[in-house]
Order: C-alpha cells, then structure tokens, then sequence
C-alpha cells in the first residue's frame, strides 16, 4: 500500500490560556494543502522501518510511524508491518509532516490489516501520538480546539487558489514558541474570521506565535512582507513556524532561484 500524508497548514491560531494539565488552549483553522510525503505499508515477517529522503534526527525507534506501528500492535496485536517513509514535508517548519505520517501510518494498518476501527476511535488513537495528528485522520478542513484534539469540521472553500510555501531552513522548536508566546487579545473566534471574505483575513486573522517567533528569526517577518508585496491576499506562518505562506487568486512566480536552498512550492487548491 503506497500513501501519501500530506502537509497542513494553520489560518490562525488564538493561544487562549495555559491549562491545568501544563498545555495551551488553542484555536486554529487547519487545511490540508497538496505537498506529500510518500508512506509504503506491507505485511511482512518481521517488523522494519526504513526512512529515505529528508533526515530525520533522532532515533528512528522513536519516529512517530513506529510509535504508531507499536500502538496498533499493542491494541489491536497486529502482525509485522513493512514500513517505508520517504520523508520530502521539513521538520520544524508548523506543517505537521510528522503527524500526518503517524496518522496515515494508523489508517494504512487499519486497512492492511482489515480491523475495521471507526474514525472517532482513530482520532482517539492519533491523539495519543501528537497533538496535531487527529487532525489527518479526516483530513478535511477543520477548526481545532484544546490541545488540536478537538475538531470541527468547517465548510471552507479556496478551490482556485494558490498557496505558496516557503520554509527558509529556520527550525522552531515548540518550547521555543511558546516561551514568550502571549495570549489571544482576538473579539472574534478563529472560526468567526474564517466565515469572512478572505479579503478580510489580512487585519484580522493572526497567529499569536508570530510575535515571538519573528522577534527571534526578524527575516521570517521581511519574508511575509514580501509575501504581502508580491500579491498574497493573505499571508502568515503556520503552526509554530518557521514555514511561510501566502494565498494568491493567480499563479505566483517563485521568489527563490531553485540553487538557493530554500524550500519554496506553489500548489494549487
């Protein structure tokens, strides 16, 4: 079974309060955007992960695709698994390849392995893995609420627009972001903004870790204002950084020579 998990991105995100349990409340709208990693899923006699492409650090005991394998093993004694990621989303750039990973990971056992288990009970599995990995489970537009767990469904509709992506080699990592992170100062809901006319996202749809994060990294914010420059309807970064993205109504042109080492991608919705 060859899969494809794809990476997201954030249309807000509200940091609300600090929660009893050490996490943040969140609010954020998340997309599904098309830029893929590449996930093989197969039987097999005894277990083994290989990962290709893009480095990934760390121990690969700890990657969240065998994190998941072990998971459905353990709930649910599944057999061996073949499992082969080809890893092209970065790391550390808010566009949740590692979760989307470990989500597919889950639903290719699921079917490999004719076990039959519904989507709510997926998403309880996912959230067991990451915060952001429930969100894959459907796939769809939704809103995330709590930690990312809590989703609704909401009815979005950017076909015919471009998104370019641009992640410049800046790693945040999420303690990082939330260090000097402050909370939402927003009268409207993340939702409520969604609802508007995308012309109106550019003065009111925010992401609180901005701030922060272009505080520490100030060429992440030149880079939005280039962004907004070139065209963008909307512009902001997504998650908890470093990835950049702008919503265009025409095909952009790349800001980027191929040989600059920057990521930079266009897709069309």
């Amino acid at each position: 079974m060859i899969l494809f998990p794809p990476a997201k991105i954030n249309l807000g995100l509200h940091i609300l309060h600090k929660r009893n349990d050490g996490y943040h409340e969140l609010e954020t709208g998340m997309i599904p955007v098309p830029f893929f990693d590449i996930l093989e899923i197969l039987p097999a006699d005894d277990f083994q992960f290989k990962q290709t492409g893009l480095t990934i650090p760390g121990d690969s005991d700890t990657n969240l695709c065998v994190r998941a394998y072990q998971l459905m093993k353990d709930r649910y004694s599944i057999p061996p698994a073949y499992i082969h990621l080809r890893k092209i989303i970065p790391m550390g750039g808010g566009l949740g390849g590692g979760s989307s990973d470990a989500a597919f990971v889950l639903k290719g056992l699921n079917s490999i392995f004719n076990l039959e288990i519904d989507t709510i009970t997926l998403e309880q599995l996912a959230g067991e893995l990451g915060s952001d990995c429930p969100f894959f489970i459907q796939n769809v537009s939704q809103i995330a609420e709590g930690r990312g767990e809590r989703l609704t469904k909401i009815p979005l509709e950017l076909k015919g627009y471009y998104f370019k992506i641009i992640n410049i080699g800046i790693h945040v990592g999420t303690k990082e972001a939330y260090a000097g992170a402050q909370f939402s100062t927003s009268k409207k809901t993340v939702k409520e903004i969604l609802s508007q006319p995308i012309s109106s996202w550019k003065n009111e749809l925010v992401n609180d870790f901005e701030k922060t994060v272009f505080q520490l990294h100030p060429q992440l914010a030149e880079l939005k204002e280039k962004l907004y420059w070139e065209g963008a309807i909307y512009a902001a970064m997504s998650g908890s950084g470093s990835t950049l993205f702008g919503i265009y109504e025409n095909e952009p042109k790349k800001l980027f020579a191929n040989n600059s080492g920057v990521m930079e991608i266009i897709v069309g919705i």
